[in-house]
């Protein structure tokens, strides 16, 4: 599986696979209306705009083919951490190895930034992304938050890793 940095034509993936993923792996988590509510369209528009404003160490990288996930990677809230900002792979390819890949690759990417800690948020009740982190070697650091997005809370915990 290749990894590669995102381009401005990528968008349209990028907001296909965000939007998919937050529809199949949040059900449950957030109102079913906010989820059906989700535009493409809308998405394609936000990445555009951020693509053309990557500075580092923020990065998009995607996974091929055809924008099959994506990770997106910075500093972190609480420098001198890098962080881990948002990872997805689209639905009906989990449990393939696109997820590992796009991990390593933002790790690396990370450490070649000069970071040697770096961290991210989940939904406190997404069993199977934690699972996935803490198999990837990721730990609670045993900081949480309530994130309200559209008025609705979402309760987070935050991992940690050495690079």
């Amino acid at each position: 599986m290749d990894v590669r940095p995102a381009r401005p034509e990528d968008a349209g993936g990028l907001a296909e696979v965000l939007v998919r993923g937050w529809q199949q792996a949040y059900r449950g988590m957030m109102p079913q209306r906010y989820l059906d509510g989700l535009s493409v369209a809308g998405r394609t528009a936000i990445w555009r705009q951020r693509l053309t404003r990557l500075e580092p160490p923020r990065a998009v990288l995607v996974l091929e083919p055809a924008v099959a996930g994506f990770v997106t990677v910075d500093a972190g809230d609480d420098p001198p951490d890098g962080a881990v900002k948002a990872i997805y792979v689209r639905p009906g390819t989990w449990g393939r190895g696109g997820g590992q890949a796009l991990m390593a690759a933002a790790v690396d990417t990370l450490r070649a930034a000069g970071f040697t800690e770096a961290t991210l948020w989940v939904l406190t009740a997404n069993e199977r992304a934690r699972r996935f982190y803490e198999a990837g070697g990721w730990r609670p650091d045993g900081a949480t938050k309530v994130d309200r997005l559209d008025g609705f809370p979402l309760p987070e915990i935050r991992y940690r890793r050495s690079l």
